[in-house]
């Protein structure tokens, strides 16, 4: 990965316990400015990784995870935790997360944005939820995606307003759908972003088997080919997620994978397998494509899929701000 980001002002600006709130994590006790969390390193019952508040450090009592790592700076936790990404990877991942400026040309210059660019909401308003259909704008976008068929009972028209980069409160809409800690995924052509909290969200479904999904598009592709299938759904919204995934997904007997074929997804994959066995890796169904929308939408202009666009329609080229 191109682009070197500056490891002193990550570790100046990046606040350790705001890193964790960010990715799903809050102390089960705090005691004199160390704050006590459920290892989220490696499975266990008892609050052993402890980071003091004042010293922005950190140091797992219970042990070190697969990674070998147990104590250290923020960069050192974050090593830990998405192992075995390097360290490049890792402090791109770090800034997406940290909801903070870090000031590097190297980065803004590096070209590894995604299409995607991941978006953090720290002050929000959520003004209005609907149905989806009435928004042109988000009708299009999600015809783009292939997956128009299946976005009633599973998205939502989000509408809600919330402060730029110059801390001006500005409106928007998107189409968004909730995670289980309280917030809002919302998605355009341009970003992914969080309305809140980052968490997992889950669909009841077979109590023996699991479908495990990197991204929520993703999810809705497998359910535009399988449309009856009973089976519970599992996405995790980020990768960050991973280690809260196994936690949920252990309970069941049949456990089907949905990653993204890059370093990042791969490693996620061997990793879930190597703590779950009975897990298998269902990504050979999307070979050749990133992922399973990738593999939808070529099917789609290829003619493979026809897809109806009933009462979904609209101009995807409009932006997604109001």
């Amino acid at each position: 990965m191109s682009g070197f980001l500056n490891v002193k002002e990550i570790k100046e600006k990046v606040s350790l316990l705001d890193f964790l709130r960010n990715l799903g994590y809050s102390p089960q006790k705090v005691s004199n400015g160390e704050h006590f969390f459920l290892s989220m390193l490696r499975e266990e019952y008892t609050a052993s990784l402890c980071v003091h508040e004042k010293l922005g450090v950190w140091f797992d009592y219970g042990g070190a995870g697969v990674s070998g790592i147990r104590s250290g700076s923020v960069i050192d936790f974050a090593l830990a935790y998405w192992y075995p990404s390097g360290p490049q990877e890792v402090l791109h991942k770090i800034v997406e997360y940290a909801q903070v400026d870090i000031d590097s040309p190297e980065y803004r210059a590096s070209g590894e944005a995604k299409t995607e660019r991941p978006v953090r909401f720290q002050r929000y308003e959520i003004e209005r939820m609907d149905e989806p259909g009435s928004n042109a704008a988000i009708n299009g976008y999600l015809a783009s995606r292939g997956i128009c068929l299946v976005a009633k009972g599973h998205l939502y028209e989000v509408y809600y307003a919330a402060l730029d980069d110059r801390k001006k409160l500005r409106r928007y809409f998107a189409p968004g759908w909730p995670n289980e800690n309280g917030g809002w995924e919302v998605r355009n052509k341009n970003f992914r972003g969080c309305l809140g909290h980052k968490g997992v969200s889950f669909l009841q479904g077979s109590a023996k088997r699991l479908c495990v999904f990197e991204e929520y598009f993703d999810f809705l592709s497998w359910r535009v080919e399988h449309p009856m299938d009973p089976a519970s759904i599992l996405v995790l919204n980020s990768l960050a997620m991973l280690q809260t995934a196994k936690a949920r997904a252990i309970k069941y007997d049949n456990i089907e994978l949905y990653f993204d074929h890059d370093r990042a997804g791969r490693a996620a994959t061997s990793a879930f397998i190597a703590d779950l066995d009975i897990s298998r890796d269902n990504s050979w169904i999307y070979a050749g494509f990133k992922n399973y929308n990738e593999k939808l939408v070529a099917d789609i202009s290829s003619g493979k899929i026809a897809i109806a666009r009933t009462g979904l329609s609209g101009d995807v080229s409009k932006g997604l701000k109001w």
